[in-house]
């Protein structure tokens, strides 16, 4: 075995040196053998061609990753490319041409996976070659191998190349195919190098398993004319092929039919290939024989087709795609079609030419849309003229859906990530705010960093497939050919909801736990409601009682879809999207969720599931898992098997129940053996705690001599014991009441130390004079919280009136204080002494119109009531008792109050315009030097909003030398009025002092001005004494009155809204945003309003 003449090559990145050795001798084809740089032969492979064939021209691409070589044998050359993967050499492409070519080739210096080739004759070739998933769309694998076919149904095992199922072996070397599977039909067709077409029909893959490590060899079918070159290849319908051909004057399969264009130029021609198998077969086998070929429609085309996707709308349809990205629809006669069989279609044209086109079906609202995506050379992702990424490196498609609707886009990018995309963000236009123009995320300021991909773990893998349905798995493949599969949770969570949308409760469980999936996405997907009515069906369907008890463990309140998987929640597709929304709604009161669940698994269980020791446990998990824990139930459930085994019970119903103790210990194991032990003591029986505490460690030192005492007690109060131990105080009180009289005093300390027993004890105790007592009780204890008004009324229950009179005394309540003064019985001298005790307080609390009805109507001093309805400002009730009485004395003193008043109010309004000018002043200075600070910072290209609005406070008000502040008080000449003018019954107060230069100060002299309107106090008083002062003919002291308080009020409203409406704006106008400007605004809008309502028409 020797070299075959001086054909050599060494590997551009100088690892390898590949060469040929001859093999005549041992009667072999020849080999290429591998060499490292010290010669140390490596490894090598056989040419797989007859013997006697020479290899020719042996040369490595740019990238060292395909090597091509020329093989001349007897019959035809040809040009044989291979490639290196996971350990094994396939052969890719075989290109024949006649024996007189003399065909010679080189590869692109810059291009990897061009080839550029000529014959002897002057023809020159190039061609562009790319690469293609093998996987298809029902995630089967078809790797080409030389004149074999690696099949591998990735969704039945994950099969690395070059391991596979089984292959299909065709008579020469295989240059293209396509797939076709639809329902039951599975159709493979297949172009090989000597020109001849193959079809192979493939059982349902359910099936495949039986064919498992066999060879089928495939027979080419009959056909009566040449088919030329085939460069495209797709299935239009289970009977009809289109493909792009083009024929050669040299090529070897010329010669079947003369289809060439003038002066022996490549005529490309769109080819309609109809086949149909002439013999009958039954289904099951693999059925390569009797198929027929014939073409049924010819179109010549102008331009260089770049691919060809089939269309799944229309039937025996095609999208074609011409070079620069032009898309057209071919329409097939035998679809049904009587119009042009090649239409344009504008909208979905690309802006560049994408050597890699897939159509997906995406759901509308109303209907399916096909969406066509493209990816070109440079990595640019495209559907239409939009370009969705512009570092795809290979992408893909999901689908939950048995209508082959598209819900996800997978790509890769370049930086080696992976993106899961909604269909939905694609046709909405979002990617870039949701998806970042899949560039990787940085942690920001939160420490949210915002991943919503995935990180590839091995530089340079490519997305060659997806697991569809419920697998909703990624297939990715190394550089070194392994198969790598994941699951991203988006996939994951969208199988789930589909699942669940569509009823199927049992797979969507089985996929939660196999995904480590929060098991509560299956009530918070379906809603609380929902759940509930499904619930039966369920437990029907999961039947496995273990995971049901696993189930019902991990229920917790609060919804994960709106927390945990909020960035995940998907809807399956948009007919179930009232469905799915009003699920959610169904989630409002999350807090009853774990019981609510819950108790609708019990009943489920108790209806679905046959009486068995794990329903009975399963039964329990779901009374301690409750929140909170049902567990005397559960302990009930314990006593009655308990009961069946002391009887000595073996009935049939015996064997359907777990023992006692193992029951008991399945509880003790799920709840606080502390908290079990007091529910066994909670259902009164002693010896089932007896039982709890010796199962869960207790010492019985602990609980045995509590026991012990509790069962020599009569059984009510054993039973109040047990209450008062576990603070059930209700069932306390009702067992001592049953225990007899002789627990009265009992009754009553346990009423005192627990108040709220008060009112059951007042239903329990029928005896009057006990009653009154426990009244009389209630009532010193409201006392003692204060709540004298409660405690007044208890006591007149049990006709306790003293401490009644004393209660409302406390409460500041007169009326009824007097009032229960009558039912006592007591003299007038007390009465009055006891009316004039209320003035004072009355006074003292800064109740003075309460204090001079008192007066006037018990006391009979008119003098001290008129002084406390001018001390209440009720000007013209003053004036009223003064006539009524006939004193004109005290009718002055109301008049020089009057006046003195008004005078006061006045200069209080006239001091509060004045301050509002000098509040508007201040705001529009410090707003516009804020918004001078933010022009310059814009001018000087940085962003306004890295200075906050507290920087920009500290550095507009930093500039201000002045304060427009002062912190003078309403004054009062007369101690009489200056009591209650201060006291909120004037504007309204305001919050605090306004600090030049402050951060906050801009806000702050919002607020002030806010707090300076008029409350509803001081438009009741300025009315009144409006009144007041026209009765007394102090005419012009109430209009200026009246005018003084208008123009306080129309300032303040005015300063308000100019300060509103400034905020609003990035400009300011000095005539629009003055003061004047805002008064006569506001003086045209609100005067008819109910703000200016104290006023008097006459005095206007």
């Amino acid at each position: 075995m020797g070299f075959m003449g001086a054909v050599l090559d060494w590997m551009p990145s100088g690892a390898k040196i590949a060469s040929v050795y001859d093999r005549r001798e041992e009667k072999n084809s020849p080999s290429i053998v591998f060499f490292e740089k010290n010669g140390l032969q490596r490894s090598s492979f056989g040419v797989n061609d007859n013997t006697d064939v020479k290899v020719d021209s042996l040369k490595w691409n740019c990238n060292s990753e395909l090597l091509a070589f020329v093989v001349r044998g007897e019959d035809h050359e040809s040009i044989k490319i291979w490639f290196f993967n996971n350990n094994h050499w396939y052969l890719k492409q075989e290109i024949r041409y006649l024996k007189q070519d003399g065909v010679k080739f080189i590869w692109d210096p810059t291009k990897p996976l061009q080839l550029i080739s000529w014959t002897v004759d002057g023809q020159i070739m190039i061609y562009n070659f790319m690469w293609i998933t093998a996987v298809m769309d029902n995630s089967t694998a078809f790797v080409i191998d030389d004149s074999k076919i690696l099949v591998t149904p990735l969704s039945v095992s994950l099969i690395p190349p070059p391991m596979y199922l089984f292959s299909l072996k065709f008579p020469s070397a295989v240059r293209s195919m396509a797939f076709f599977s639809h329902g039951s039909k599975h159709n493979l067709a297949t172009f090989l190098s000597d020109g001849r077409l193959c079809i192979v029909e493939l059982p349902e893959i359910d099936m495949w398993e039986e064919l498992e490590g066999t060879e089928v060899s495939v027979e080419a079918a009959s056909c009566d004319i040449g088919f030329g070159s085939f460069t495209h290849l797709a299935w239009l319908d289970s009977h009809v092929l289109l493909s792009v051909s083009h024929f050669t004057v040299n090529q070897i399969n010329c010669s079947l039919g003369n289809f060439s264009s003038k002066d022996g130029l490549p005529a490309y021609y769109l080819q309609e290939i109809q086949v149909m198998c002439s013999e009958d077969h039954k289904p099951g086998p693999v059925t390569s024989t009797g198929w027929q070929a014939k073409i049924s429609n010819q179109i010549s085309v102008e331009e260089r087709v770049i691919g060809i996707i089939p269309g799944p709308l229309n039937r025996c349809s095609a999208y074609i795609q011409f070079d620069g990205g032009k898309i057209v629809q071919y329409l097939s006669k035998l679809g049904g079609n009587r119009v042009v069989p090649l239409q344009k279609c504008d909208d979905m044209c690309f802006s560049s030419s994408c050597p890699w086109m897939t159509l997906a079906l995406a759901e509308g609202f109303v209907s399916q849309k096909a969406l066509l995506f493209g990816l070109d050379d440079n990595g640019r992702l495209q559907v239409g003229r939009r370009i969705l990424c512009d570092n795809c490196s290979s992408f893909s498609f999901y689908s939950n859906a048995t209508d082959q609707s598209i819900a996800h886009l997978i790509l890769s990018t370049k930086q080696d990530l992976l993106f899961i995309v909604d269909i939905a963000d694609i046709q909405n236009e979002q990617l870039a705010v949701k998806y970042g123009n899949f560039l990787p995320a940085f942690k920001t300021r939160t420490g949210d960093d915002g991943r919503n991909y995935i990180n590839i773990w091995e530089r340079g893998a490519r997305v060659i497939g997806v697991l569809h349905g419920d697998e909703s798995a990624v297939v990715i493949q190394t550089i070194r050919g392994n198969l790598e599969c994941v699951y991203p949770r988006k996939l994951v969570l969208a199988s789930i909801i589909n699942a669940l949308v569509q009823g199927r409760f049992r797979d969507a469980l089985y996929m939660i736990r196999r995904h480590r999936i929060d098991f509560n996405v299956i009530v918070d997907h379906c809603g609380l409601k929902a759940f509930i009515q499904s619930a039966p069906e369920f437990v029907k369907q999961v039947s496995n009682l273990s995971y049901i008890t696993e189930f019902v463990c991990a229920i917790t309140n609060g919804n994960v879809m709106e927390t945990l998987y909020k960035d995940y929640i998907l809807l399956p597709c948009q007919k179930e999207l009232n469905t799915v929304k009003s699920g959610y709604a169904d989630n409002s009161d999350s807090n009853s969720k774990i019981s609510a669940v819950l108790l609708a698994i019990r009943k489920a269980l108790e209806e679905q599931i046959v009486e068995s020791p794990s329903r009975e446990l399963c039964i329990l998990t779901t009374l301690a898992q409750s929140q909170p824990p049902a567990l005397e139930e559960a302990l009930t459930r314990i006593k009655f098997v308990r009961q069946m085994e002391l009887s000595g019970s073996d009935g049939p119903g015996r064997n359907n129940y777990p023992s006692a103790e193992e029951s008991l210990k399945h509880l003790l194991w799920l709840s606080d053996p502390e908290a079990v032990f007091e529910a066994a003591l909670g259902i009164y029986d002693l010896k089932l705690g007896a039982m709890v505490a010796l199962n869960s460690q207790k010492d019985p030192k602990e609980f045995l001599p509590f026991l012990q005492e509790l069962e020599r007690m009569p059984a009510a109060l054993m039973q109040y014991n047990i209450d008062l131990r576990l603070q059930r105080y209700e069932n306390a009180l009702r067992h001592l009441v049953s225990a007899g009289d002789g627990y009265y005093e009992d009754c009553m300390r346990l009423m005192r130390s627990y108040p709220q027993l008060f009112p059951l004890g007042l239903k329990l105790i029928s005896d009057p004079v006990k009653k009154a007592q426990i009244l009389d009780a209630w009532g010193d204890h409201l006392s003692s919280m204060k709540s004298f008004e409660d405690a007044a009324v208890t006591y007149l229950c049990c006709s306790s009136l003293e401490k009644a009179l004393k209660a409302y005394r406390s409460s500041g309540n007169w009326r009824g204080v007097l009032t229960v003064a009558g039912l006592i019985k007591s003299g007038k001298e007390e009465v009055i002494q006891l009316a004039y005790e209320l003035c004072e307080e009355l006074q003292a609390l800064g109740k003075p119109g309460d204090a001079a009805t008192i007066a006037l109507e018990y006391c009979g001093d008119v003098k001290a009531g008129i002084d406390l309805l001018v001390s209440a400002r009720d000007w013209e009730e003053a004036l009223r008792i003064a006539f009524l009485h006939l004193r004109d004395d005290l009718v002055s003193e109301v008049k020089i109050a009057c006046l003195e008043c008004a005078n006061l109010l006045i200069g209080e309004y006239e001091e509060g315009l004045e301050k509002v000018g000098k509040y508007v002043a201040r705001y529009l200075a410090v707003r516009q030097r804020r918004l001078f600070l933010a022009a310059k910072l814009r001018s000087d290209e940085q962003s306004v909003a890295e200075l906050d609005d507290e920087t920009a406070s500290e550095v507009s008000s930093s500039f201000s030398g002045m304060s427009a502040y002062t912190t003078g008080t309403r004054r009062g000449s007369a101690a009489s009025i200056s009591s209650t003018s201060t006291k909120g019954r004037g504007r309204q107060r305001n919050k605090g002092k306004i600090r030049a230069g402050s951060p906050g100060e801009e806000m702050a002299l919002v607020e002030h001005l806010n707090g300076m309107a008029l409350a509803t106090g001081a438009k009741h008083e300025i009315k009144s004494l409006l009144m007041s002062l026209l009765m007394l003919g102090e005419e012009d002291l109430a209009r200026k009155l009246q005018r003084a308080c208008e123009n306080f009020q129309l300032s303040q409203m005015a300063a308000v809204k100019l300060a509103e409406d400034a905020m609003l704006t990035d400009s300011m106008d000095d005539y629009v945003y003055s003061l004047e400007h805002y008064i006569q605004k506001v003086r045209k809008e609100v005067h008819n309003l109910e703000a200016f309502s104290w006023q008097s028409r006459v005095l206007v």
